[in-house]
């Protein structure tokens, strides 16, 4: 994608076009970076922090934004870079932008000029690596970003209802790097170019490639079943879903070697995460934190008003919930900016002309999380076969929440700053953890704006176990706390519930419990989402093998459209488009007595007013 070069240079932008660098004096440059994304200069987005990160360490870098996939036109234009292409579909999988959990496609992708839809393929970096190929057929090609991170072993693919190979196979890249990849591209951009032997590649953590030859890496490997093994063996499939799982540990994790047609994918163990002074430099880079101008005429990209005026303060997630990919993408280590860094943030937001004084949100994967869970991660990594919170939370997690409290008191104090909300999502039975209260007390007098929105994703305890949710029982303390809490101080703010249907392990008569539970304590849920088999979950491995890979033991999965569009109606049983849904489901799941006109029916009959004992 190209601007016009009649307009003036954005100067604070990383070039965008052949024209931008001859502007700027640039007769060559290092790399070219390629994203499915429309361009936006803010640590929220992946392409900018790797083009900044190594913008910082001396390095010319170009970005190619949704680039036609039609042809190599518009790649060959930006001229050919002198050590690689860096490839990514973006901040989301290509396949989850297009499409819903029901496989329909979306008609808006908030990261394209006027949400526009259509304007990156399916499988995006796939496709564009292709195009780099053809473009510049000798040119080196790292693939990274969510969609090559979550792709990168052999995955059961939901759209194609079928096990592919792993990403850096079917797209023929050279690398892939994955995780949050500052530190692997620093390294790797060093050895491309020269400034450190390529042939150490294999010692390089938080990277992936095919082994051509026997050099011994420093890492201890383990092998997971090959691609064709997994293709056609769903024991084989769940097995090697857990060593995956398992071994994505920056302390004790190995190198997993799989199998694929004859090659030896080699994904070696992640990259430790970036300590605190580390994060604080990422987000001192001279982002803009806009986005370019080249789509003022074109509507804009919506997906700068959700992260503007808000902060992330910390990566990683030690929740580990089965269906998430923040475990097998960011990690389990939560890491953490300091104070001053994201003081000095938000102090950047008072001067920007639309700040209104509200920042909208001081969050992250869990807003919640300002440390370890414990101090023993740190040396020994996440333990194996046991999370930190669930089924019961261990014993020695750290549960102190005063420092994110006395952050988000310091930036409330910062003069323009008339508030400062939590939106992102908190994790309530960690909150639950904190033994003063004195946070929880702060959250509902000053950080909530009107609702909170929490995961409790479903009641009963079957379905929470293979969802790595906790117990309901700790739902219902914190839901009961937080209502006292707000009549102490006199709010009126309510708390939102975000529901998964038909997630491995929920059947009908679940769905109904569930249904019944909300339908009992009043809860209205905000978003109700069908269970999305994205590529490299635990519940995903459950969802195509019927097998859940912890245990090794059968898993009830509802698979079906019809049984799908039940559980999802139950949900929202007031919907008068859902009451046939409903009553069917009912009476299959034999809960007739949920219909009719009794305190607690999920299904009001009608009553004839002339003879009210008929119906």
């Amino acid at each position: 994608m190209s601007t016009n070069t009649k307009t003036p240079i954005p100067w604070g932008f990383l070039p965008v076009s052949r024209e931008e660098m001859h502007e700027r004096g640039w007769y060559y440059y290092d790399f070219l970076l390629i994203t499915g994304d429309a361009y936006i200069d803010h640590p929220s987005f992946g392409a900018a922090v790797i083009g900044r990160v190594l913008e910082a360490e001396g390095y010319r870098v170009a970005i190619c934004p949704q680039p036609s996939f039609n042809d190599s036109e518009s790649i060959a234009n930006m001229g050919k870079p002198r050590y690689a292409a860096l490839v990514t579909a973006g901040n989301l999988d290509s396949m989850v932008a297009h499409y819903t959990a029901s496989k329909r496609k979306r008609k808006e992708d908030f990261y394209s000029p006027a949400k526009k839809a259509g304007l990156r393929p399916d499988r995006a970096t796939i496709v564009y690596t292709r195009l780099v190929r053809e473009a510049f057929p000798d040119l080196p090609i790292v693939i990274g970003g969510l969609e090559a991170s979550l792709r990168r072993f052999a995955h059961y693919d939901y759209w194609d209802d079928k096990v592919k190979p792993s990403i850096l196979v079917e797209s023929a890249a050279d690398y892939l790097v994955y995780g949050m990849g500052e530190a692997a591209s620093i390294a790797l951009a060093n050895m491309l170019s020269g400034k450190e032997d390529i042939s150490n590649i294999q010692d390089l953590a938080g990277i992936g490639y095919i082994r051509t030859n026997s050099h011994t890496s420093r890492f201890k490997t383990i092998d997971c079943a090959s691609y064709e093994k997994v293709s056609s063996d769903k024991n084989a499939y769940a097995n090697a879903s857990m060593i995956q799982y398992n071994e994505h540990d920056p302390v004790r994790g190995k190198a997993i070697v799989q199998e694929h047609n004859g090659l030896s994918l080699v994904i070696n163990p992640p990259m430790k995460p970036l300590d605190t002074k580390e994060l604080d430099r990422v987000f001192a880079l001279p982002f803009t934190r806009e986005v370019h101008p080249m789509y003022d005429l074109l509507g804009g990209v919506p997906a700068i008003e959700e992260v503007r005026f808000s902060v992330i303060h910390n990566r990683g997630c030690f929740g580990a919930c089965n269906f998430c990919a923040l475990a097998f993408h960011q990690g389990r280590m939560v890491t953490v900016r300091s104070h001053e860094s994201i003081i000095e943030e938000v102090k950047g937001f008072t001067l920007h002309p639309l700040f209104k004084g509200y920042v909208h949100d001081v969050g992250g994967p869990t807003a919640n999380f300002r440390q370890p869970s414990c101090q023993q991660q740190l040396k020994q990594g996440m333990c194996v076969n046991k999370n930190c919170l669930t089924p019961e939370p261990c014993a020695k997690v750290n549960g102190s929440h005063t420092d994110y409290m006395l952050l988000l008191r310091k930036l409330s104090s910062i003069a323009g700053v008339k508030k400062v909300f939590v939106r992102s999502g908190i994790r309530f039975d960690y909150l639950m953890l904190d033994s003063n209260g004195e946070f929880f007390a702060d959250l509902v007098k000053n950080h909530i704006s009107g609702q909170l929105k929490v995961a409790p994703e479903h009641c009963v305890n079957s379905v929470l176990y293979y969802m790595g949710k906790p117990k309901n029982e700790v739902f219902e303390k914190f839901s009961d706390k937080y209502k006292r809490l707000n009549k102490r101080y006199g709010k009126n703010q309510y708390l939102v519930p975000y529901l998964i249907s038909s997630h491995p392990g929920s059947t009908i008569s679940d769905a109904v419990s569930l249904a019944s539970y909300l339908n009992e304590t009043g809860k209205q849920p905000e978003q109700v989402q069908d269970f999305y088999p994205t590529p490299g979950t635990l519940s995903t491995s459950m969802y195509y093998t019927g097998i859940d890979p912890r245990t090794m033991k059968p898993v009830y999965v509802p698979r079906s459209r019809e049984e799908k569009a039940m559980q999802r109606a139950l949900l929202q049983w007031k919907r008068p488009e859902n009451r046939n849904r409903v009553i069917k489901a009912l009476k299959e799941a034999g809960r007739e007595d949920l219909i009719g006109n009794t305190k607690g029916s999920l299904i009001r009959t009608a009553v004839n007013r002339r003879f009210p004992n008929k119906r």
